[in-house]
């Protein structure tokens, strides 16, 4: 080949990692198409207070339960708030505490994972059962109790949440650090006197940051979900302020009469979530080097 076409042709053996994932999630049709939902919805939210028709919290009885219509597109709720609004004010919410969760619940599951595949021995007995021992408890139940106890407050919520989710990243970071303190790279920063703590947050840990970011998109349909469980059974987040999980809540009275109350909040959860965990394994398996040479 000759002229610039030449110069800028670069062999698919040269490409770096990232590019070879990217390439590969780019062929796998069910993930990128989750991946266009999920920055849909995140934009609709993100733009919530420019998109409302109207004021979420504006209570107007005396249009309370009205169907769809040129100025309620969505129809009215129980107080005569306009659905369409809350649903936006509400999935800013809903997503906020799960990303919330998500990014508190890496931060535990690095250090717990981290510190027990580094040190080896005792500490790593001792954090491992402590996970197992979690991972054996209905952590529910144990989100409910603490709830219950603690008040239900959003920043009450995230911290439960982020408490009980945390042993899934643990156990994968610990797979992964396993797997690299033995290598090459590390061996020589340990020989020239590199202390522990430096060695893992420089060179142990980036390398888990493929299987890192593939739990995080896994963490967050799960922190979703368990919020609007919490709210829909009054321990989430509090009215007036609206989350999808708590307007299911107040719908359940007017299932017969006005579904579409439910319909909308749950078809909401329900997208996001799967195209959470859609995206969530289509981005496992364009990181995994084994699937891809197969």
């Amino acid at each position: 080949m000759s002229g610039p076409r030449a110069v800028l042709a670069v062999p698919r053996q040269a490409r770096g990692p990232a590019a070879r994932a990217w390439l590969r999630l780019r062929r796998n049709r069910l993930a990128v198409a989750a991946l266009v939902v999920l920055a849909l919805v995140h934009a609709l939210v993100a733009l919530a207070p420019w998109l409302s028709p109207h004021d979420p919290d504006l209570v107007v009885l005396a249009r309370r339960l009205e169907p769809p219509s040129r100025t309620h597109w969505l129809g009215t709720d129980e107080f005569g708030r306009d659905v369409l609004s809350r649903l936006l004010h509400g999935g800013r919410i809903s997503l906020a505490v799960g990303v919330a969760t998500m990014a508190a619940s890496m931060v535990i599951g690095v250090v717990v994972g981290g510190l027990a595949g580094y040190a080896g021995g005792l500490t790593d007995v001792l954090l491992m059962r402590l996970t197992d021992g979690m991972l054996a408890v209905p952590l529910f139940f144990v989100a409910l109790l603490a709830l219950a106890l603690l008040g239900a407050t959003i920043a009450n919520l995230v911290a439960v949440m982020a408490l009980t989710g945390w042993m899934t990243v643990a156990r994968v970071v610990r797979a992964e650090v396993l797997r690299t303190r033995e290598l090459e790279f590390v061996l020589a920063a340990r020989a020239i006197g590199c202390s522990g703590a430096r060695i893992v947050a420089r060179h142990v840990i980036p390398q888990s940051i493929p299987s890192i970011t593939v739990a995080a998109t896994l963490g967050v349909a799960y922190a979703i979900l368990l919020e609007s469980s919490l709210s829909f059974l009054g321990l989430g987040v509090q009215p007036p302020a609206a989350s999808w999980g708590n307007m299911l809540t107040a719908a359940r009275s007017y299932l017969r009469t006005t579904p579409g109350l439910a319909v909308f909040p749950g078809v909401l959860i329900f997208v996001t979530v799967l195209c959470y965990n859609w995206f969530g394994d289509g981005l496992r398996d364009a990181i995994d080097p084994t699937l891809a040479e197969r």
